[in-house]
């Protein structure tokens, strides 16, 4: 009798190790899910890394090796719901996060207590990016340090007239910001990636100089057009006034294609006074922007009905490549993470290179669509 108890307790223990295996390699293999947090597609940028977002999950989870969940958000309010919601799950091998507003650390934070590993991409949580297995953009500080070139080139120097449209107030814009000004100081060098020139300041500003030329025209746009131009509205008789007075010229830092399709909106809308848009289009303006828009480069390259307006009031403009096929890069990396192929260390952070479209080169450029 102790014999056969024996033989059904080895046999039991047999079968339990058995499961037990069969449950890890599922867990570490196989299936896994991962989730990855985006923008809901609406317009611009977001439009597109959602879509990117959306089609990379099916591809991957069409492969068999990995369920990859694309979860869309509006806010960072929804994303910190998801990420409760995915704790809750208990099935995340991983989860890819582009944060929308810095409201979405709460979820960030949740994931972490957790343990499930995460990615960042694009808008980092800061207080979060130490933790994070990677954090994943494009060149933010290169985004600035290529608009400071660019405006340099174009006569920008201390005590200019600038307006400066801000996406938002999280780690995107603060890392252009800061690019841009260490550019001014001479700390940081821009590297084009398209043609490979380097650019180094021409003059090294001080603090008090970069300082100064923020002071007057600052607005956050969050991402959007009519912010833009509602603000340029609200502005273009003052800011024209104290460009005419100041050697004629005025620098336009825009941050992202959208805005600047907000000033062009505004312009090509003739709501402007007709002495107000007789100073401006006598001024020397230079405006730049961030992204990669196809619609933006036809603006350039002559090709859109907005073309003449941009001629008329804009003596150069420029974009500074950031594709949102990035989104599916990311994803790329989170499949490579769960592979086992990862050499990163915790924290690491990886930019992609950025370079200059101008209207020497637009139509030789692809964009991406979605204005």
């Amino acid at each position: 009798m102790k014999k056969v108890l024996a033989i059904l307790l080895a046999l039991a223990m047999v079968f339990t190790l058995a499961a037990c295996g069969e449950k890890e390699e599922a867990a570490t293999g196989a299936q896994a899910k991962f989730y990855v947090l985006g923008p809901t597609p609406d317009h611009g940028w977001t439009a597109q890394a959602g879509a990117f977002a959306q089609a990379k999950c099916e591809e991957v989870t069409a492969a068999g090796k990995y369920e990859a969940v694309f979860m869309p958000a509006s806010s960072g309010e929804e994303q910190v719901d998801l990420c409760n919601t995915i704790v809750a799950n208990g099935d995340a091998a991983l989860v890819v996060i582009m944060a929308l507003e810095d409201s979405a650390a709460a979820g960030v934070e949740a994931l972490d207590a957790a343990g499930i590993p995460f990615i960042e991409f694009d808008r980092f949580i800061l207080s979060m990016k130490d933790k994070a297995v990677l954090n994943y953009s494009g060149n933010n500080y290169g985004c600035g340090a290529g608009i400071g070139a660019w405006l340099q080139g174009h006569g920008l120097e201390p005590g200019a007239t600038l307006v400066q449209l801000i996406g938002d107030n999280g780690s995107v814009c603060l890392y252009r910001q800061e690019g841009f000004e260490q550019f001014l100081r001479g700390e940081l060098d821009f590297t084009d990636n398209l043609s490979g020139e380097t650019f180094h300041t021409t003059t090294v500003w001080t603090q008090e100089q970069i300082d100064a030329l923020f002071a007057d025209y600052q607005v956050v746009c969050n991402w959007s057009a009519d912010p833009a131009l509602d603000y340029m509205d609200q502005k273009i008789d003052e800011i024209t006034a104290k460009a005419k007075a100041n050697n004629g010229k005025l620098f336009i830092f825009s941050e992202d294609d959208e805005m600047t399709f907000g000033v062009l909106n505004l312009l090509n809308a003739a709501s402007v006074s007709e002495a107000t848009a007789a100073d401006f289009e006598a001024l020397e303006v230079y405006i730049s922007a961030i992204g990669g828009m196809q619609e933006l480069y036809d603006v350039m390259s002559g090709k859109s009905d907005l073309s003449a307006t941009a001629d008329k009031y804009f003596d150069d403009m420029m974009s500074v490549t950031f594709n949102p096929i990035m989104m599916k890069n990311v994803i790329d990396y989170a499949t490579k993470y769960l592979d086992g192929d990862w050499s990163f260390d915790l924290g690491a952070e990886v930019n992609d290179p950025v370079a200059i479209v101008d209207r020497t080169i637009a139509d030789t450029v692809e964009g991406f669509t979605g204005h």
